[in-house]
């Protein structure tokens, strides 16, 4: 039920932020990440300016001079904080914030049993935009702790770590196949309209590139080798110093949300950017699979998305971030939602150990720049 999603995602979000301390909330390393406090207050934001202010009458704005702090990119919602600048948002303070989740939790509360239809899709979209956020706090703070000296851990406790079963080529026959969301459920717009699309028979491995696979392209001199780089990948390799995935240590070790740990050879590889997982691929005489293949493929019977979820990565596809044939944004502050991001990224598939339960599907479109690689991604080859 709506209610149940609502309930649990708006809780997930506070658990999430639990651990961190009010210093750590505040953090914001890089201009693509943003804070934990403005994850918290931006869901919460989303919520109160695209569902309750249209649509319970009488609706109080929390604070009338937060929405300038709280909007992302919403243009027609008005005007917006610079985000590399979210960090120097010391106040409102972290309580005030809670306060903020509060009084639109209670507003929500107050609003459902009498909701329309246009109401309640609103809200349902609101609650998975909230789980992509989860997904982005986690992220966002582990890119804050790699900034410090001490890699602090998010969480020190470490699943067991599960055995990547043997690596095997799954066959698909090609033909004309359909794509995108079937209608069942909640979906993003950007996951339809259901068209059809014509592929080459081809072959896509059953499982993610693990760690120790990818250590053995590092050890073979990969990151020094030109001819198996993209050449804005080999340029940025350049410009960045790139030797190894984001969060390898020098004495082999990784870090991550548990801290410090040994490398795992089993885990999939995860912190690579589209231009690492081409460069690899290349190296491994194999190729990255388009979005539609991973889509095709991902009904196959032995096609794994990680040995267990607590390992996942998503997946780089060598597909342009484009509207599929017929997509048209939603009218209204809505339809800023993906549409007007379709350019100059690359699709990503499946889902990874910071995607909560139940969010993502195989139609599921994530996307990225090809040089980003702060978030769980990795790879799955194709030929």
């Amino acid at each position: 039920m709506l209610t149940d999603l609502l309930r649990t995602t708006r809780a997930r979000t506070l658990a999430l932020a639990a651990p961190l301390s009010n210093e750590d909330a505040q953090l914001q390393s890089m201009p693509d990440a943003s804070p934990a406090k403005w994850h918290l207050a931006h869901t919460s934001w989303f919520f109160e300016a695209l569902v309750l202010q249209p649509h319970l009458p009488g609706y109080c704005v929390f604070d009338e001079r937060w929405p300038r702090l709280f909007n992302s990119y919403y243009e027609s919602l008005g005007p917006r904080h610079a985000r590399p600048q979210r960090g120097l948002l010391s106040r409102p303070s972290l309580d005030e914030v809670k306060g903020y989740r509060r009084h639109v939790d209670a507003a929500l509360a107050d609003l459902l049993p009498f909701a329309s239809d246009a109401a309640r899709a609103l809200i349902e979209l609101g609650c998975h935009h909230e789980q992509q956020h989860q997904e982005l706090l986690l992220t966002d703070i582990l890119h804050a702790f790699s900034c410090n000296p001490l890699l602090p851990a998010y969480q020190p406790q470490r699943p067991e770590p599960a055995r990547a079963p043997a690596q095997a080529w799954l066959k698909h026959p090609g033909g004309v196949i359909d794509i995108g969301h079937t209608g069942a459920g909640f979906a993003f717009d950007n996951e339809g309209p259901r068209h059809r699309v014509l592929l080459e028979a081809f072959e896509i491995s059953n499982r993610l590139v693990t760690c120790g696979e990818y250590a053995d392209f590092v050890a073979a001199g990969g990151y020094r080798e030109p001819l198996l780089w993209l050449s804005d990948g080999w340029a940025t390799v350049q410009a960045q110093g790139w030797q190894r995935p984001l969060y390898w240590q020098q004495d082999g070790s990784v870090f991550g949300l548990h801290g410090v740990q040994a490398l795992d050879p089993d885990a999939p590889v995860t912190q690579l950017s589209f231009y690492e997982a081409c460069a690899f691929a290349e190296w491994a005489g194999a190729r990255l699979p388009t979005e539609f293949e991973w889509e095709a493929a991902s009904i196959l019977p032995g096609f794994e998305q990680a040995a267990d979820p607590a390992w996942g990565a998503w997946q780089w596809t060598r597909s342009d971030y484009a509207p599929y044939p017929g997509f048209k944004p939603a009218a209204g502050a809505v339809g800023e939602y993906n549409g007007k991001f379709m350019v100059g990224q690359q699709v990503l598939r499946g889902g990874s150990l910071a995607t909560p339960a139940g969010h993502a599907r195989p139609s599921y479109r994530n996307f990225f720049p090809p040089a980003a690689r702060w978030q769980f991604s990795g790879l799955r080859l194709a030929r």
